[in-house]
């Protein structure tokens, strides 16, 4: 039986978008047309469509460190073409597809294509030839900013070229379609047609020391799989793994050109944001704009400039934080649906735990006398807090019409000296309440039924290991495990800043965070108190059921305020499917509350201000807001997917000091 006063959750009876996204991936291969024409494969290659034996040139993975094209007296000859080829999205000798991609005349085609890196003000010369059977449409050769529908159309078997200057400096793209689709629609053969186009500032004379990324989506489901998702042509655990120096000032572009959103996120370190923009046009930051962010939303088209500083040693990741964008189930070896990752091979998150959109970072402590590495805080002498956390599961059940076995779990911190009953599944998983600079040593139990990992999302952990990707946190000779079954792991850190954090799971995330593994992390200044009467977090996951879940409910009760009454709202949205927009509205439209921090930092003073209470979130982010109701009233706060999916409208009852709950 439960504790008195918990709220057990109930077995659910239907399968969730995760489930069918994974039951999906083991069915019959099946030919699939994109735009009417199907893009194919042979053996020994991933059998998704009819064989195509007579195309065998190799695509390369472009890693964006040499520019393409001949730059003369401030002006850059390029000559690119457009072919077939054969993409291996994980090892080079391994499984392959037959795309479409851009190459520099008299080379291979490379994914991502031939980097166009140039100052502002170059003239370019280039030409675009096409030996595909069908007209080939690019997007992006043009000045910039520009407007986006500013094209080149070029026939079967025709070259066509175009002039143009650099235009102002930033970080583009540009790409192509077959198929007649769009960006957003654009999946299938045609899908790998792009490459980075940066334009640097005036003068330069030779590269920043920055690295670009470019992200690519093959597809995702209802398509037939497999479904590669890479950075700069490949997939991990074959993506680039990159080395820095603590005290190194590290600059990165990103650049979406794929179908799909993409939240990225990075561990154990915040990002400041220098630009934000799109293939046509972008925007660089003044000093004074850009925040910090441990997750950045990356729309289909988006573009990001970002920089950050490794203070400590050891390896980290940058991934994309939908579930199904970094799952083993991308890999082109099928994985069996109706398991979780419980192979020897599956819990080494640095082998074949994960797959997909991920960057592997090895951090080296800076040399002994360097003056670059930045001041350490002396590690605290303080006993740390002890904190027992159970992972718990519900017995196994079978929804309608499938044989899979599903669990609903859930994080249990242990009250006392007595461990929770191994039947104790509340609803929603227990917040962490922390303090800045207080030492904690967190024992986590596992008691599921399949082996599972501890992420703390956005805090910066003092040590790697404690970073919670099993087969890869840490360093070498120390590299954290999955928690097995019945086994435990004791992660330790000291939480640097006060704001509002996550700790989820990092093991088949798609499951396991949507069946319950996920809660807030609070960390309060010291001396702070958490009062939960005005200070308000809503988590926002999904369900087993497909449904969402606010605070692990699919039906929260009225939320109520008082009236002159200051609120601090914590949003987080965690769900791996799912992108959120958050609204707080009265029978006008939304209210208005003020902006105080992004991913647990405080925003910079001119942009926390007062605004139109509704903000887009995608997995990953959290964002407070402060909302003073002037008078009573009904309000709804309404949390909507920004696809078709659901919609939770939690009802809000703002009373007169004195009547709350009357």
């Amino acid at each position: 039986m439960a504790p008195a006063g918990v709220r057990t959750r109930r077995a659910t009876a239907t399968r969730s978008r995760s489930i069918v996204i994974v039951a999906s991936i083991a069915a019959p291969l099946a030919a699939f047309a994109v735009g009417g024409r199907s893009f194919v494969d042979a053996a020994p290659s991933v059998g998704i469509f009819s064989p195509k034996p007579t195309v065998s040139e190799r695509i390369l993975a472009n890693d964006n460190r040499v520019a393409a094209g001949k730059l003369h007296d401030g002006v850059l000859t390029l000559r690119l073409v457009a072919r077939e080829g054969r993409w291996y999205p994980e090892s080079d000798s391994g499984k392959s597809i037959v795309v479409q991609a851009f190459a520099e005349e008299g080379s291979a085609p490379r994914i991502p294509g031939p980097l166009v890196r140039v100052p502002s003000g170059t003239l370019i010369r280039v030409s675009v030839r096409n030996t595909l059977g069908r007209t080939l449409v690019v997007f992006g050769m043009h000045e910039r900013p520009s407007d986006s529908a500013d094209t080149l159309v070029v026939l079967p078997g025709a070259t066509r070229e175009t002039t143009f200057r650099a235009g102002a400096p930033g970080s583009y793209f540009y790409w192509g379609s077959t198929s007649g689709n769009g960006l957003r629609d654009r999946e299938g053969d045609d899908s790998q047609l792009y490459g980075a186009f940066v334009v640097d500032s005036a003068g330069t004379a030779s590269p920043p020391r920055d690295r670009i990324f470019v992200i690519g989506v093959l597809g995702e489901p209802p398509l037939p799989p497999p479904y590669p998702m890479v950075i700069n042509g490949k997939s991990w655990p074959y993506t680039e793994r990159l080395s820095y120096q603590v005290g190194d000032t590290v600059r990165w572009r990103w650049l979406n050109p794929s179908s799909q959103p993409h939240p990225m996120h990075l561990h154990g370190f915040y990002f400041t944001v220098g630009s934000r923009g799109s293939w046509a046009a972008d925007t660089v930051y003044a000093p004074d704009d850009r925040r910090l962010a441990v997750t950045e939303p990356m729309m289909p088209g988006g573009t990001m400039a970002m920089s950050w500083v490794p203070d400590r040693a050891g390896d980290w990741v940058f991934h994309c934080h939908f579930g199904f964008h970094v799952s083993h189930f991308l890999a082109m070896d099928s994985v069996p649906p109706d398991r979780e990752p419980d192979s020897p091979a599956e819990v080494d998150h640095s082998a074949s735990g994960m797959a997909g959109l991920v960057l592997g970072i090895v951090v080296h402590d800076a040399p002994r006398g360097s003056t670059n590495a930045p001041a350490r805080e002396v590690a605290s002498r303080v006993e740390p807090r002890r904190i027992r956390l159970f992972m718990q599961a519900t017995p196994a059940f079978t929804p309608p019409g499938t044989d899979l076995k599903l669990h609903n779990y859930a994080f249990v911190v242990q009250r006392g000296t007595t461990p929770p009953a191994p039947d104790s599944v509340p609803e929603r998983s227990d917040p962490l309440v922390l303090r800045r600079g207080e030492p904690v040593r967190i024992t986590i139990v596992n008691r599921l039924p399949y082996p599972s990992a501890v992420h703390w999302h956005g805090i910066e952990v003092q040590q790697s290991y404690m970073d919670g990707v099993p087969g890869w946190s840490g360093s070498s000779g120390r590299v954290a495990p999955m928690v097995m079954p019945a086994d435990s792991f004791v992660a330790e850190f000291t939480p640097t800043r006060a704001g509002t954090f996550i700790y989820h799971s990092h093991s088949n995330e798609g499951f396991q965070v949507t069946a319950g593994l996920a809660a807030p992390l609070i960390v309060l200044e010291p001396g702070a108190a958490y009062d939960t009467l005005t200070d308000r977090t809503i988590l926002i996951n999904g369900g087993l059921d497909n449904s969402g879940r606010i605070n692990g409910v699919a039906n929260p009760d009225t939320l109520h305020l008082v009236a002159g009454t200051r609120y601090r709202f914590r949003l987080i949205d965690i769900s791996p499917d799912w992108r959120v927009f958050v609204s707080l509205v009265s029978a006008a439209g939304p209210v208005r509350w003020r902006a105080i921090a992004k991913d647990g930092a405080g925003l910079p003073p001119h942009q926390s201000i007062e605004q139109q209470a509704r903000v887009p979130l995608q997995p990953g982010e959290t964002a407070d807001f402060t909302y003073l109701p002037a008078s009573p009233g009904n309000l709804v706060l309404d949390v909507t997917t920004q696809v078709p999916g659901w919609s939770i409208r939690v009802p809000v009852r703002v009373t007169n000091p004195g009547r709350e709950r009357q």
